[in-house]
């Protein structure tokens, strides 16, 4: 029989951030998730991009976003100290083209919005672009300039995420989570799919999509799964082709592609309501580099090392979970939609927070599950 302090469900970045700062905090943790550190995670591209990402209508997830990325340099370094490995966090911006003159006024619109907001944006000359990265195509018909924009490569980060857990006493078990257990009106802990009970003081849900399913009967989490299709590529020689974030609009559609120092590429991504399926079609790898070739012509000389769908878990305002449900002893850090990997640090802090104090920091208050009446929220 165990008994921790607190059962995270979930071992992507969030859920290992959780568990990372409540351990740092002095509460005895443990994550469950049958293969902790993969998951969307794992496929996501790592952009940490509250400027060029923010959206018409979700204003109010920009403050939130914002307050993630200024914490990201602290939040890395003592991710790092306590990992003793780094975390794949890089300052380099990231430039908005268009590729036509069409994406152009789009483009131009999408700046006037960020601009009303307070956001600083710089606009580009098509030149201007190219001198920032030669390797942009010669059609490319503008841009903008982001230098807040920044970028982390998730899978070094989810390697420093478990690498600090086991250094600072997080217990693992790699276990499917059938069902939050309920006893007395309050969550008590998980049942396992192996039938084994795991109780505890608190439980965090932080399993992304799958979030729906692990809930008592009775009770609800507003989450659902947003297929998104991804690339990996590779510069055979180890260079790197852009040097730093890039994100177009071709023909209307949204593209981004993030560079690695060592030569590799992410293209990314599909935003498709087909709940959980997993197939990567021929149709979203073509359209993916069809449009990144629109833009930087040397990706059609990089090799394709890899291909994956991943499942975003979206809310109906696209703007996260966090904090304490209506169910006591249950707390939610799940619907990050886009936004995961950014909103990694602020959620990790806000649960901690919470979990020690009973109390939410301001920043995190307006999206505390219980503004949806009617699920576990």
């Amino acid at each position: 029989m165990r008994r921790p302090d607190v059962v995270v469900v979930g071992g992507g970045a969030i859920g290992l951030a959780v568990a990372w700062r409540a351990t740092a905090a002095g509460l005895t943790v443990e994550v469950v998730d049958p293969a902790p550190g993969r998951g969307a995670s794992w496929a996501a591209a790592g952009m940490l991009a509250p400027v060029t990402e923010v959206h018409y209508g979700e204003e109010s997830l920009l403050g939130l976003n914002l307050a993630s990325a200024r914490r990201y340099p602290s939040f890395v370094a003592e991710l790092e100290e306590a990992a003793g490995r780094p975390a794949g966090y890089r300052r380099c911006g990231t430039l908005a083209v268009a590729a036509d003159n069409d994406d152009n006024r789009a483009l131009g619109e999408v700046i006037d919005f960020q601009r009303r907001l307070g956001l600083e944006v710089e606009r580009l000359t098509a030149r201007q672009c190219r001198q920032l990265e030669p390797a942009l195509a010669p059609s490319v018909r503008g841009g903008a300039r982001v230098e807040g924009d920044h970028q982390v490569d998730p899978r070094t980060l989810l390697s420093a995420l478990l690498g600090a857990c086991g250094n600072t006493g997080v217990a693992f078990t790699t276990e499917r989570v059938a069902s939050v257990e309920v006893a007395g009106g309050r969550a008590t802990g998980v049942r396992l799919a192996s039938g084994t009970l795991v109780t505890s003081g608190s439980v965090v849900l932080a399993a992304g999509a799958w979030s729906p399913a692990i809930v008592p009967q009775g009770w609800s989490v507003p989450v659902r799964p947003v297929k998104g299709q991804i690339l990996r590529l590779r510069h055979r020689g180890g260079r790197a082709i852009l040097s730093g974030n890039l994100r177009g609009l071709v023909g209307g559609s949204q593209v981004y592609l993030v560079p690695r120092s060592d030569g590799r590429l992410v293209v990314g991504a599909t935003a498709e309501e087909m709940g959980f399926d997993p197939a990567v079609t021929a149709g979203a790898v073509l359209e993916l580099l069809t449009d990144a070739c629109a833009l930087v012509p040397d990706v059609a000389e990089l090799e394709l090392v890899e291909t994956s769908a991943a499942f975003r878990p979206g809310t109906p305002d696209n703007a996260p979970l966090i904090g304490p449900s209506s169910l006591d002893g249950l707390s939610l850090a799940t619907g990050h939609f886009r936004n995961g990997i950014l909103l990694t640090p602020v959620t990790a802090d806000a649960i901690a927070e919470h979990l020690v104090s009973g109390q939410l920091p301001d920043v995190a208050a307006p999206f505390t599950p219980l503004r949806f009446a009617r699920s576990v929220a």
